[in-house]
């Protein structure tokens, strides 16, 4: 009984961090991100919904690492934000640029720009799932 108490705990810690830096959460955001819910809808295909924010990242700030229960898709939208993917080397991307970070794929964000750094990110991911995932 006691274990399981401790594991209930320990999800709900790693849920309300996840919440702090990805959309699905009005809890509290972490420190120098911010995020605006943009729109959420079911789609045709059982089972998956699209879900897109405005993410603004103040300057030096990262997204720890994490991934997703389906894919991502970004729009830069102001400023320099840099993109590691697992396996992957580093990406800088600028306003105007995109990227495609496909299924469970482990990634950080840092906004490597002087200025505020804005991210229009998109998911296509399973319904019902939550939508960060923390990397141990």
């Amino acid at each position: 009984m006691k274990r399981n108490n401790i594991l209930a705990g320990a999800i709900v810690t790693v849920v309300m961090m996840a919440a702090t830096i990805i959309p699905g959460s009005a809890s509290a955001q972490l420190k120098g991100l911010g995020r605006t819910d943009l729109q959420q809808h079911d789609l045709s295909i059982p089972g998956r919904e699209a879900v897109q924010v405005l993410v603004d990242f103040k300057p030096g700030v990262t997204a720890p690492k994490h991934s997703h229960p389906g894919e991502e898709i970004i729009y830069v939208t102001e400023g320099v934000l840099e993109y590691k993917l697992e396996g992957k080397p580093p990406v800088t991307l600028k306003a105007g640029d995109v990227l495609f970070i496909p299924y469970g794929v482990k990634h950080e964000v840092k906004n490597v720009g002087k200025g505020e750094a804005k991210e229009l990110a998109t998911y296509v991911v399973e319904k019902g799932k939550p939508l960060v995932v923390l990397a141990k």
